[in-house]
């Protein structure tokens, strides 16, 4: 028997458990965490077919893809985990990647799928080049080199001529093409890669990279110690190779020209030069990546390029490299607000102008330009394509074709604007600092702006709409409830019976409404607002925002990963557990089982089961109150990979429903707030976990009782 940490065996004595085995286990839930742009990794080299398609290959067999010009990069599954060190596209469905352990992977379908090649070595291959679709060449360690004519369905070696290692190699016609590599090795063929003649580079410099412009004039870069960061150029297919003054002593990494004279290098300590004179000279530009490294550049013309970098980094010109702006890979802005129309498709919106798009219900979410770079606090859509977002000093932007533009629009106001609503495509009101409200109805091409009766020191936090006359807005300082009937003509104040600043609102019909805010506060009304009934939240977190789907069915989310639901209406709220301890902000729900939670750092959650790891609320058909507490065996047990659980509550009162693994490590917690007196079953899904022993416990009104369960896969 293994031993047990002194720490972990009085929990499990407390629990009754007396068999120890190893495992560990992480949190499960029915929130599951998306993800925002690509995962990083170090990028090696780039290359783009035309100005909107584009890839870039790096570490772990990293492929990344971007179909609007590096606004958007997305990860593809490239069937490797060998470092990928060079990729070239001929058009924007076939390319080719290498890399470490003789990698070779080729797509014919944009990267949808990547297709593992045979190289015939276990060696690096450092680079690729095709001259059309069907003739290339890679290079690699100890001068090897292989080629194709068959777009790199079959690869044969050739011999360089040289034992050294060959770093880089451009083709620019199916016979013509040279590579470069280890003490200033350079090779050229004139037969499409069958045989390699030596030429001299007049240099003992590595050369790390080579752009054929024409079949005569290409240029090769690379560093050396003592000579810096070295070029050298050829104007008569390498019959001779001329040195020319890069102006930098970092090593050059890689280069690419689009003709004769326009050219751009980059290599380490994030330095870009440039020429447009056929190297003659040679001008430094800022990269703003001082202490990276930039490993690859791709020019589709003489403006447009792109750079990629060892930390990841990918940088963007559109004017020849005088200015270089680096594309958006980390997408960690706090979004404070989400609106979903169906189960697919949904916005999220936060800091510096921030807008996520997606039409596939989260699993890829693509960012859009706003056309701003001001904070945006709140975004509502009527339907799929018309949409509205807010933010600060009064920015109003709003979208007719589903975001693929967003037009600013004049609100009239310079204050802060935290939340929007719509009753129609054209009807909408937004309220924020000041107590400013703006109403439009004509989809935002003229706001006016409304008396709210708030002091300038207050705010308005949050505002939700029935119909375009009947409306709430709530105030995130000191409890003010304001209420309209005529379309915010009048704005009537109502008493709700706290003080604490209220977050969040939300209405399912002109009676039936909620509020959240400070100190884990929940009001309720059925009058329309005439009075307003606080309901236990069971927690005293800050909480930011509610959406009900109809009379019955609502979430909450706040700090602390918090996120509470109620199938009565508010009178029980259950603790969902959404796996994170981010600050939640916005939530959204197409229906009773789909919704969108967003927060900090990029934080976006996702359910497709109302947020319950569990089978149903409501007590089992049969009524009956129990006469005590119980918990069941599981069934079925062992099981894979879900299995149920039932328990009886004699009363109603606070319970907490988890599972452990063996080592007392939480795994998930089921239920955890007030419920109501029944009989009741849970089912847990344990996909994603090991095989082994797992315990789940109740705790209710003191009744505490723990099982054991078998998961077998």
């Amino acid at each position: 028997m293994h031993s047990v940490d002194r720490l972990v065996l009085p929990f499990l004595l407390s629990l009754g458990i007396g068999l120890v085995s190893e495992g560990t286990a992480l949190a499960q839930g029915a929130w599951h965490r998306q993800t925002l742009g690509p995962q990083r990794s170090t990028l090696s080299d780039v290359s783009f077919a035309d100005a909107s398609h584009g890839w870039a290959v790096g570490g772990g067999g990293t492929i990344l893809h971007t179909t609007d010009g590096g606004l958007n990069w997305l990860n593809q599954q490239s069937g490797t985990t060998s470092d990928l060190v060079g990729v070239c596209f001929t058009d924007s469905n076939r390319g080719t990647a290498v890399g470490w352990n003789g990698t070779i992977v080729r797509t014919t379908d944009g990267g949808k799928t990547w297709m593992r090649e045979q190289s015939g070595t276990a060696d690096c291959l450092y680079d690729v080049s095709f001259s059309d679709t069907h003739t290339g060449a890679a290079v690699g360690r100890y001068g090897y080199v292989v080629r194709t004519t068959d777009g790199g369905v079959t690869w044969e070696s050739r011999s360089s001529s040289t034992p050294n290692d060959l770093w880089g190699v451009s083709f620019t016609h199916p016979n013509t093409g040279t590579a470069v590599g280890r003490y200033g090795t350079i090779v050229r063929t004139t037969d499409g890669g069958d045989s390699w003649v030596s030429q001299s580079s007049g240099t003992t410099a590595h050369l790390y990279d080579v752009s054929l412009a024409d079949a005569n004039t290409g240029t090769a870069v690379g560093f050396g110690p003592g000579l810096g960061g070295t070029i050298v150029h050829t104007t008569d297919g390498g019959a001779t190779w001329v040195s020319q003054t890069s102006g930098t002593g970092a090593v050059l990494s890689g280069v690419c020209f689009t003709d004769t004279n326009m050219g751009t290098a980059v290599g380490y300590n994030g330095v870009i030069v440039r020429t447009t004179d056929g190297g003659a000279t040679w001008v430094g530009q800022s990269s703003g990546m001082t202490g990276s490294r930039l490993e690859g550049v791709s020019f589709i013309d003489a403006s447009t390029g792109w750079a990629v970098s060892d930390g990841g980094a990918i940088l963007r010109t559109t004017d020849g490299g005088t200015t270089w702006v680096r594309q958006p890979l980390d997408f960690s802005s706090w979004l404070h607000s989400v609106s979903f129309t169906d189960a697919n498709t949904g916005t999220a919106v936060g800091w510096g102008g921030t807008i996520f798009h997606t039409t596939d219900g989260g699993a890829t979410w693509l960012r859009q330009s706003s056309g701003t770079a001001n904070e945006l606090w709140g975004v509502f859509f009527s339907d799929a394509n018309r949409g509205t977002a807010v933010g600060k000093e009064g920015t109003v932007m709003r979208t007719t074709d589903g975001g693929a533009t967003w037009s600013r629009q004049s609100s009239g106001t310079s204050a802060w604007l935290y939340a929007v609503s719509f009753s129609d495509a054209s009807t909408g009101t937004a309220v924020g600092e000041g107590g400013a409200i703006i109403r439009t109805t004509d989809g935002g091409a003229a706001w006016v702006g409304q008396s709210s009766g708030i002091a300038s020191w207050n705010s308005l936090s949050a505002v939700s709409f029935t119909d375009a006359d009947t409306g709430w807005a709530v105030s995130g300082r000191d409890g003010t409830i304001i209420r309209t009937t005529d379309g915010g003509g009048t704005w009537v104040s109502q008493p709700s019976g706290t003080s604490i600043g209220l977050a969040g609102v939300s209405f399912t019909d002109g009676n039936t409404g909620w509020v959240v805010g400070g100190s884990g506060t929940i009001l309720r009304t059925t009058d329309g607002g005439g009075t307003w009934m606080s309901q236990p939240s069971g927690t005293s977190i800050v909480l930011s925002e509610v959406s009900f789907i109809d009379g019955n069915t609502g979430w909450v989310v706040g700090d602390s990963g918090i996120i509470l639901h109620t199938t009565d209406g508010g009178s029980t709220w259950l603790r969902q557990s959404s796996g994170t301890t981010a600050t939640l902000r916005g939530v959204s729900f197409s229906d009773g089982t789909t919704g969108t939670a967003v927060g900090s750092y990029g934080t976006i959650l996702r359910t497709t089961s109302g947020g319950v790891t569990w089978v149903a609320e409501n007590p089992r058909p049969g009524g009956e109150i129990p006469a005590g507490y119980t918990l069941h065996q599981n069934y079925p047990n062992p099981f894979n990979p879900s299995t149920t659980f039932e328990f009886a509550l004699p009363r109603a009162g606070y319970i907490r429903l988890r599972v452990y693994s063996i080592l007392g490590e939480e795994v998930s917690t089921l239920l955890e707030g007030n419920h109501p007196a029944g009989t009741f079953r849970a089912t847990w899904d344990a996909t994603g976990l090991p095989s082994g022993i797992y315990l789940y416990r109740l705790d209710a009104g003191g009744f505490v009782c723990s099982k054991t369960m078998l998961l077998i896969r």
